[in-house]
């Protein structure tokens, strides 16, 4: 069984030594590790040559952004299965030893994973409950209870063999449209409850930047809404809906443009009025404290919510 990581990089020269030795690190020798450079102007091409691994390969591309990086990856990959890892995270030194263990006849293996914060180093674990044989028809509840990146997960490569089957590249949020697909297609999708995965978290991190491509959301939404159209996953698609677009509202409140803030807040309940109607009976609310969901059910409470958070940060 060989497995294809691959590794997108912008100027992550800083941490990407550490993704690459956790790679090489393996104690299961059988993979490639793909490493895509997006254009970076630090000294990214220098550290990566100095590896001297065959199982390396490197590509230096014009900036085009993640979507791009990782669709060229899965284009140059011959693995049996692909593992898109972050230029700023790394994997246990097990990791694809047991990936090989569990994945033989699935088509997506998905594992728990580790949060490490970088301001404070404190560590958050994120586990799912261990399924097996599962399809997204049958259990359409996946798509809100599975994290939707894709880097604690790995995929078969026949699920790439559709050329369709890629990363949005002309939108900020390219990753869950995507993973959304590749589980209506997956025959089986398994979780096997391991802590593989180590995902670094930054304040200034691509995710959690608030600026003006926070409207991409919608376009990724969108994307989504065209690919679960069937009755099956009309009530699982509106509770996804109710959860991104409160995510994003609430998150406006470290944006530093207020006319922006107000704009997204203004155009994301336009969003949600005419995608889920009854919206504020949403089942997403229900385990949600009373406080929290008055304020992400009511606008004019989460710009409030926003603005004062804001003013208390100062």
């Amino acid at each position: 069984m060989k497995f294809s990581i691959i590794v997108p990089t912008y100027n992550r020269e800083k941490y990407l030594y550490k993704c690459i030795d956790s790679v090489l690190d393996q104690t299961y020798d059988n993979f490639e590790l793909i490493i895509i450079d997006d254009g970076s102007t630090d000294n990214t091409e220098t550290l990566v040559k100095k590896y001297k691994d065959k199982r390396i390969s490197y590509f230096k591309n014009e900036n085009h952004g993640i979507g791009y990086s990782r669709n060229y990856g899965i284009n140059k990959a011959k693995g049996d299965y692909l593992f898109f890892l972050d230029s700023d995270d790394y994997i246990e030194e097990n990791a694809l030893e047991e990936i090989n263990k569990q994945i033989k006849g699935k088509d997506i293996l998905i594992f728990n994973y580790k949060e490490i914060f970088e301001r404070d180093l404190h560590i958050s674990l994120n586990s799912f409950d261990e399924f097996d044989n599962y399809t997204l028809s049958k259990h359409p509840e996946l798509i809100n209870i599975i994290n939707l990146g894709p880097c604690n997960k790995i995929f078969s490569s026949k699920l790439f063999k559709n050329k369709e089957n890629r990363f949005p590249e002309d939108i900020k949020y390219e990753d869950f449209p995507l993973i959304i697909k590749l589980f209506k297609e997956a025959k089986s999708i398994k979780s096997c409850g391991l802590y593989l995965s180590n995902i670094a978290v930054h304040e200034s991190g691509e995710t959690l930047t608030v600026d003006e491509k926070v409207f991409d959301i919608f376009k990724g939404l969108d994307i989504v809404k065209d690919t679960l159209n069937e009755k099956e996953y009309k009530e699982e698609l509106k509770k996804l809906i109710v959860k991104k677009i409160t995510t994003y509202t609430v998150s406006q409140r470290t944006q530093k443009d207020k006319s922006l803030m107000y704009k997204f807040i203004d155009d994301a309940f336009i969003y949600l009025k005419n995608n889920v109607k009854d919206y504020k009976n949403n089942k997403y609310y229900k385990n949600r404290s009373f406080i929290k969901k008055t304020i992400e059910k009511n606008k004019t409470l989460t710009k409030l919510y926003c603005k004062l958070y804001q003013t208390v940060k100062r």
